[in-house]
Formats: structure tokens, C-alpha cells, sequence
């Protein structure tokens, strides 16, 4: 199952490596906030060699993120993670900037004219 959400980069955590079983790892957890109606902060990970994709985006700039959400057991517990496996700039977004259009501009001359004096058969 793929995701894809849109956000502000809020919070980035700092790089955490180790050494496992199978070689060196790292990870690295970011926080985004949507721009929906109700906002919601949501904490991605990106773990080994997609943590670089992070290093292209400061704090402040919206992304969008493709994500597969991920469930493990340990101890009849349940946790959950988000782990991103790209990061790119929104469909779009230009400069940065993710504003939408300004609304055209109507010029008074548009639209119905009232003014005129003709007579009017309507009862009211």
C-alpha cells in the first residue's frame, strides 16, 4: 500500500546510525504538518540511502511525500511506522511557493446592467 501526503517540513530530527547483522544502517525522522482544514503533524522516517533526499529540503518547505505505512508485534504490542520512500517538490509548486492563482480580475463593465430604464413588466 503507497501513500502520498502533502505538508510544511516542521521538524527535522537529527541522523541516527548503527551497525546491525546486515551492515551499517541509518534513519532519519522528519515531522510535517498538512494544510488541510484541520491541520494534522505527522512524523515520517526515511531509513539508508533515502535520507539524503531530506538534505534538499530545509524546515519551512512544503513536500510531498510517498509513503507505506508498516506494523510490527514485539511483546503483544503493536507499533506503526511511516516510512517515506520519496520526497519531492508538490505538483505544482514553483519557487518554493505554494500558493494558488490569484482569482481573475473582473472589470466593472462585466456582468448584468441594471441601470437601464426600460420598462419593467415584473409584479414586483
Amino acid at each position: 500500500m503507497s501513500l502520498d501526503v502533502t505538508g510544511r517540513i516542521i521538524q527535522k530530527m537529527d541522523v541516527v546510525t548503527g551497525t546491525s547483522a546486515r551492515g551499517e544502517w541509518k534513519k532519519q525522522e522528519f515531522v510535517i504538518e498538512t494544510a488541510e482544514q484541520y491541520p494534522k503533524k505527522i512524523c515520517l522516517s526515511l531509513w539508508g540511502d533515502k535520507v539524503d533526499a531530506l538534505g534538499n529540503f530545509k524546515e519551512g518547505d512544503f513536500i510531498q511525500a510517498s509513503l507505506n505505512l508498516e506494523s510490527r508485534e514485539y511483546n503483544g504490542r503493536w507499533y506503526t511506522e511511516a516510512r517515506a520512500w520519496r520526497l519531492q517538490a508538490p505538483q505544482g509548486a514553483q519557487d518554493g511557493n505554494n500558493f494558488a492563482e490569484a482569482p481573475q480580475q473582473f472589470s466593472e463593465n462585466d456582468g448584468i446592467d441594471f441601470s437601464s430604464s426600460e420598462s419593467d413588466d415584473l409584479p414586483f
